[in-house]
């Protein structure tokens, strides 16, 4: 028996865990198998009814569960864009310990939104197009900021910075141009590859002046995206600086109808086991 997870970093926003649930609830109608939503970190101090009055659940305790009930398989899909820390470091650690208890349980990770040596796949850029589209005024050839989180690992940074190719090509001559951004970074040197930050970028002269659409490399609405959060703050910041300058701020990724698609194939290639990020065996074989 198998039990199958979508899961994100985890936040203490409401709207994060509510949109994993909405895209789970996708996916589990598209394959005919309960996929469940579970966050890393962090969700599990939402209180109850902000969402639902069914407590957020992180994955430890949920795949226990689920191994618990004879789950011997568990396939975790990440909602994750890039193969970040969580998951090549803290995930391996979180189900080795979940091995430790439940020996018979084998445990294999899909790959990221972004498989950067998989088949070359445009998905992710259409779906950002559509929605710089979305925000795109007739008659104007809007700059393009392509902003993440910003990201201590270059894997993922490159993640970015690939999709931002993809992008201007895609956008063609509808835009001015497309440029890659981080909304924040650690300090120091060795974290200089996620520069520039979007602040900076704000400031330099192509992008002090008209229209510039931001496209949002996010996947659920929390503190850094969505009404009110740090992205929408270094916009307004940099419109008082330069009163000629005129921000919209697309939709999330995580919030198109068009990523339960490309988690479709993840999660296939994971099940088939064509391509997956990582695989835990079991420790032990269990008897039938």
């Amino acid at each position: 028996m198998r039990a199958i997870f979508l899961v994100d970093n985890g936040s203490l926003r409401p709207q994060a865990t509510r949109n994993l649930r909405r895209v789970a609830l996708a996916l589990s109608e598209l394959i005919g198998e309960s996929v469940q939503a579970a966050s890393l970190l962090h969700s599990n101090k939402i209180p109850a009814e902000e969402v639902g009055g069914v407590p957020a659940t992180t994955l430890g305790p949920a795949a226990e569960r689920s191994a618990e009930q004879g789950a011997t398989e568990i396939i975790v899909l990440p909602f994750f864009f890039g193969p970040s820390k969580a998951l090549t470091g803290y995930l391996p650690e979180r189900m080795a310990a979940l091995q430790a208890r439940f020996p018979q349980v084998c445990v294999r990770v899909a790959q990221p939104l972004v498989d950067e040596r998989g088949n070359n796949d445009l998905r992710l850029a259409k779906l950002l197009a559509d929605n710089v589209r979305d925000k795109r005024q007739a008659g104007t050839t809007p700059l393009v900021a392509l902003v993440d989180h910003g990201s201590p690992i270059p894997e993922v940074t490159a993640v970015r910075n690939r999709l931002a190719g993809q992008l201007s090509v895609l956008l063609a001559d509808e835009v001015r141009c497309v440029a890659a951004a981080s909304m924040e970074r650690r300090e120091g040197d060795e974290y200089r590859f996620n520069e520039p930050l979007l602040e900076h970028l704000l400031d330099t002269p192509e992008f002090q002046t008209g229209p510039v659409i931001l496209a949002m490399l996010f996947l659920s609405p929390g503190r850094h995206a969505g009404e009110g959060g740090d992205i929408a703050e270094i916009c307004s910041a940099a419109e008082q600086r330069h009163p000629g300058l005129n921000t919209r701020i697309t939709g999330l990724v995580g919030e198109h109808p068009g990523v339960v698609d490309i988690l479709h194939t993840r999660l296939r290639q994971a099940l088939d086991g064509e391509r997956f990020l990582l695989e835990l065996p079991a420790l032990q074989s269990h008897s039938h």
